[in-house]
């Protein structure tokens, strides 16, 4: 029975779009596949690791029998990257198994029974919906993504807090090193009550890499313990961390007595440079801040060493602290700001970078002894 008869990009891209979910090695196989249903002349398909699912769709399937099944992801995913641009591709069914059809080749793949494939149930009750626009929330998780823990303990920092609140949409990220905020003004929706998520890190990392840097609308809906994102002809789902984020504002610094802007650029060519020489281990550099002058210097084990010198624009008190470069680097980076605001109090208590006249991003790091 044949499935669909169309060029390969038109199988392709909705394919990678759920594919990014799919693990290599599961302890249930099936959750390997993808799930492909066709129903009329619309291919859908289906990717989930059990806690988040992606589905997405194409046009152009055949005329014969609406069916379904599940075939191996990353290997349809790799014969169809592997086929030249412009080649036709067919997809059919025959015993069990699928074959995929390309000018003179030919590939045979196991399947595996489509109503065996697990899929997440949306969940009851209220659900609260607002539209932004793709590029937006992109650029609010870029802003914060960077700090979320990787494989910590406390499973609650393994994700990033989404926070609804009033018109406010806000992002929040911590790894109990340094805790990355970003906010934006919701337009023509009212005020919204008070609510907050933990998205996994796979969701948020997988949202990052679908969405796109435009204009297009990215409606999202809030449920008591999913979310749902729907995108083009994307529609994912996400289970929520069930924990109690850390407070984030009582991290956020109120009151600094020392302020000084740097040219981001300039900072950022400065501490690529001196990064070089950290220590591998614990990369480490120390900042020295005196009056006109900031000193950037780093050492390591072999005794080399490097000195990197600014001009500043400051009057205040010396400072002399260590931080790890990774984490202003990561700063840096994922900002596009001209300038970046250091405040400080002194060499013990966390130093705060924000964008000058722009309240809608902080960011925090803790001292390091070096």
């Amino acid at each position: 029975m044949l499935l669909i008869k169309t060029l390969r990009d038109q199988l392709l891209t909705p394919l990678q779009s759920v594919s990014g979910i799919v693990e290599k090695r599961h302890t249930l196989p099936i959750l390997s596949n993808v799930l492909l249903e066709k129903k009329g002349e619309r291919l859908t398909l289906l990717a989930t690791d059990i806690e988040i699912q992606i589905t997405t769709s194409t046009d152009g399937a055949s005329a014969e029998a609406d069916t379904a099944v599940t075939v191996g992801a990353r290997k349809l995913q790799d014969i169809l990257r592997s086929l030249p641009d412009n080649a036709e591709v067919s997809l059919s069914l025959e015993d069990k198994r699928m074959q995929v059809r390309a000018g003179k080749s030919r590939f045979n793949l196991q399947t595996l029974p489509a109503e065996d494939f697990p899929r997440m149930a949306l969940s009851d009750g209220e659900v609260r919906n607002f539209t932004v626009t793709q590029k937006q929330f992109r650029h609010l998780l870029a802003q914060t993504l960077f700090s979320m823990a990787a494989q910590d303990v406390r499973y609650y920092l393994n994700g990033l807090l989404l926070l609804v609140d009033g018109t406010q949409l806000k992002t929040v990220a911590t790894d109990g090193h340094r805790l990355a905020f970003a906010s934006m003004t919701l337009d023509g929706v009212g005020d919204l009550p008070r609510q907050e998520l933990i998205l996994p890190r796979k969701t948020v990392l997988e949202l990052n890499r679908l969405l796109g840097d435009n204009d297009e609308p990215l409606q999202i809906e809030l449920a008591s313990n999913q979310v749902r994102f729907k995108f083009g002809q994307i529609n994912l789902v996400s289970k929520l961390i069930d924990g109690k984020f850390p407070d984030y504002e009582r991290v956020i610094p109120a009151i600094l007595k020392n302020m000084v802007t740097l040219n981001r650029m300039a900072l950022l060519q400065s501490m690529v440079r001196a990064a070089i020489l950290t220590n591998e281990k614990f990369r480490g550099v120390r900042l020295v801040l005196t009056p006109g002058s900031l000193k950037i210097m780093a050492a390591n084990a072999e005794q080399e060493e490097a000195q990197e010198e600014l001009e500043v624009d400051y009057s205040g008190d010396s400072i002399d602290v260590g931080f790890n470069v990774g984490y202003l680097l990561d700063v840096l980076n994922n900002t596009s700001a001209e300038n970046i605001e250091w405040g400080f109090n002194d060499a013990n208590s966390s130093a705060l970078l924000s964008i000058p006249g722009n309240d809608c991003f902080k960011y925090v790091v803790m001292p390091m002894r070096i």
